[in-house]
This record gives structure tokens, sequence and C-alpha cells, in this order.
């Protein structure tokens, strides 16, 4: 999932050089390591944050026995597939800036942000999942049986993600055969088109889960509504209240989901190797840059990882197992 600064178009004065890129698909004879640039240096600071933020979030969940729910397993697997996604990004750095790019350093970067990002979409899939089961089935969601299938089911999702990402070190290459090549080299134009598919098929999933979301959340506002005559006068507007703050943070969360993955998504299956690569660069960075999104507005936004964060002592009593916030 690599392009060459000379594609998209940059010389080496703009100091520009692409996130993702494989800068030796017709090999030379003696390598040599590209002068470093201010991008490749915010290449390596995002990727050290990415990495930095996500390890936060999941020592918090690690740490902290009280968050078992099966929501803090899902947003535990989120943060690790995003702190991949940080790792490839400074592996990036070394092998492109530090070291003589080779063809084994190109597929072990592919491979682990294919399965970095794999193992993030479907995690991301899962934590809507539990917030559409924590809403229809609120009486019975979150116990031990709940959380036992949310393992199962993210350990599932692990070693296809693994599996998937081992395609470009297993052949799934164009290496050898520039003319298979995808918009994204060194991927193949047939594994980018099953990638992107599938990425497709999970995203719209996902909005559906949202979709069911919002109705379920629609009828306990109308059944609460039908009870105002039980409850204290300023309730029925505290409700409603909460109601729209929750309805905003799902569009900003939606928003955010749907602009960082769907152009890749889309770009994967339409573009080919003749395509202009500075479009699979402008559609691959805002994909990459959700793993810097993801803690901000999933787990940092949830109250009992932030309570957890603020005590910031070890000794202190965990918080209550609550039923999971939707924040």
């Amino acid at each position: 999932m690599i392009l060459n600064a000379s594609d998209l178009g940059w010389d080496e004065s703009s100091g520009m050089d692409p996130v993702f890129p494989l800068d030796q698909l017709e090999s030379s004879s003696s390598p040599k390591v590209p002068p470093l640039t201010m991008w490749g240096v915010a290449l390596c600071v995002s990727g050290t944050v990415i990495t930095a933020e996500n390890a936060i979030v999941i020592t918090t969940i690690l740490a902290t026995p009280s968050l078992r729910a099966p929501v803090f397993l899902l947003l535990a697997s989120l943060g690790l597939a995003d702190l991949l996604a940080g790792v490839a990004l400074i592996l990036h750095f070394l092998f492109q800036f530090c070291v003589e790019p080779r063809d084994w350093s190109q597929l072990l970067t592919s491979g682990l942000l294919v399965t970095s990002l794999t193992a993030s979409l479907c995690s991301l899939m899962g934590v809507a999942l539990d917030r559409y089961l924590s809403l229809s089935h609120a009486l019975t969601y979150g116990s031990g049986q709940s959380r036992r299938r949310a393992a199962i089911l993210l350990l599932l999702v692990w070693l296809g993600a693994c599996v998937i990402g081992a395609g470009p070190a297993m052949g799934w290459h164009c290496l050898e055969d520039l003319n298979s090549c995808s918009v994204a080299p060194p991927l193949t134009r047939t594994y980018l088109s099953l990638l992107c598919g599938g990425f497709l098929v999970v995203v719209v999933v996902t909005l559906q889960l949202y979709a069911g979301i919002c109705r379920v959340a629609r009828r306990h506002a109308h059944a609460i509504a039908t009870q105002r005559h039980f409850l204290p006068t300023n309730q029925p507007y505290a409700s409603r209240h909460s109601t729209g703050r929750g309805f905003s943070r799902l569009i900003l969360v939606l928003s955010v989901f749907v602009g960082c993955w769907m152009p890749f998504s889309l770009w994967g299956l339409l573009g080919d190797a003749s395509s202009p690569p500075l479009y699979t660069y402008a559609t691959l960075v805002p994909a990459a840059g959700s793993s810097l999104l993801n803690p901000i507005l999933y787990s940092l936004r949830n109250k009992d990882i932030r309570k957890v964060l603020l005590n910031c002592d070890p000794s202190s009593p965990a918080p209550a197992e609550l039923p999971p916030s939707a924040g």
C-alpha cells in the first residue's frame, strides 16, 4: 500500500513524501536511502502519537478490573488495531529514511497496515453492534455469557485480519509483475478489490446498526414521553436534552466513520494501476488517520474510562461496573 513520490508529482524541493510509498517497485542494483524530509518527520511523529494514545487506552482497560464489559473488550481491540497502525507508520519511516528499502520491508509494512486497518474497521462494527444490543437488550446484555461471546468474536476477527494481512507476504503482491498492481502497490488489483469490497460490506453493516440504534433510541424517547406525567416537571426536558446530545454525538461519529473509510473503499474498487497515485494517497490518509481519531471519539469519550484516567491512582477503588455508555 505504497506510493512513489515521483508518481505523485512532487519533487525533492517540496519537502513532501507520501505516507505509504513503495519506492522501489522497480528495484535498482544499489538502492539508496532518500534524504529526510519534513513530511517524513511528520509521518514518524503521527505514528508515535497514534501508538502512545492507543497504548494509554489499552493499558487503562487492562489494568482496571471493572472494565470488563463487552464494550471495553471491543475498545481494547480497537486500540490494539490502531496501535499497530501507528507502529506500521513508524516502521515505514525507519525503512524509508533510515535503512535501504527492500522488498521484504515493503511487504511487512503493507501487511501490517492491512491487518491493523481490517481489525480496526471490524472492531468499529463490533462497537456499533455492542451499542445496539445494549439498548435493545438492556436487561440481559453485559452478562458473563455476553463477555465470552464478545471475546470469541474478537478472536475470530483478529485471526481473520492476520490471515488477510499475510496475503502480500504469501505471494499476493505485484513486485514481480507490475501489470497486476493495484492503486496501492505492492497489493495486486484482485487482492485490493476483495479487500475494499469487504470494507464496503462492513461499512454498510455498521451504518445499518447505527440506523437500528436511532430507531431504538426513538422508541425509548417516546416511551419516556408517554410517562412524563409520572416524572418530575424538569425530567422531560432533561430527557429530550440528553437524547439530543446523543444524536449529535452519533452524527459526529458517523460522519468521521464514513469520511475515513468510504473514499478508499470505493477508490480501491474503481481505480487501477494507471490511475493518478495522488488520489490513492488522498484516500489512504483518512483511513490511516482514523487510528488517530478513534481513541478520542470512542474510548476517551467513555465516562468510565475517563473516570479511571482522571483518578490516575491504581490503589483507588475501581468504578462500579455500569452499563456501557454510548459516548
